[in-house]
């Protein structure tokens, strides 16, 4: 008797938990449900590694930019100000440009300076595991670790969004 599953192509065990958690982390970003953030590691700007694992018990903002986005550059002085601000509550953003040459993000740092670490995703492994598909776009992490929003884009007046998802994820 052939049935769907006989004709589908069998997965290893390790492809089969890639799938399963791309698809809890796709549902997650969708709003059809508050899932674990994919864990990643990524080289940072300031030298090493960061590891998304490492910042549970924090509230996250992962924001993917990019030099040649011109909201990313506008956005870029106001995540800043939120970083400073909220730092010491226990919030962590993550800038993390998606370019597979650093050397455009690197201009573009110079001329915007930013404490908060900056990560690099040359190989866009990250950000496809996040759907990114526009930039900029913001991840709202938990501090058990569960993405809780997605916000895609930036026009000003948007940081009022990001602000009011911080501020309700510190009060948890």
């Amino acid at each position: 008797m052939d049935t769907i599953n006989s004709r589908l192509p069998r997965r290893s065990g390790i492809q089969a938990a890639t799938v399963a958690a791309f698809v809890l982390a796709c549902s997650a970003l969708m709003g059809a449900s508050n899932g674990p953030a994919p864990p990643f590691n990524l080289p940072a700007r300031s030298g090493g590694t960061v590891s998304l694992d490492d910042l549970k018990g924090q509230v996250v903002m992962i924001n993917f930019w990019a030099s040649w986005c011109g909201p990313c550059r506008q956005e870029m002085p106001l995540l800043e100000q939120m970083h400073k601000k909220y730092e010491s509550l226990g919030f962590k953003l993550l800038g993390v440009n998606v370019e597979s040459d650093t050397k455009d993000a690197e201009l573009m740092l110079a001329k915007i300076a930013v404490t908060f670490p900056v990560l690099f995703d040359r190989e866009n492994k990250v950000s496809q595991v996040y759907s990114v598909n526009a930039m900029p776009s913001s991840v709202f992490i938990d501090r058990k670790g569960n993405v809780r929003y997605l916000h895609r884009g930036y026009k000003a007046g948007d940081e009022g969004e990001y602000l009011n998802q911080i501020r309700a994820l510190l009060k948890e």
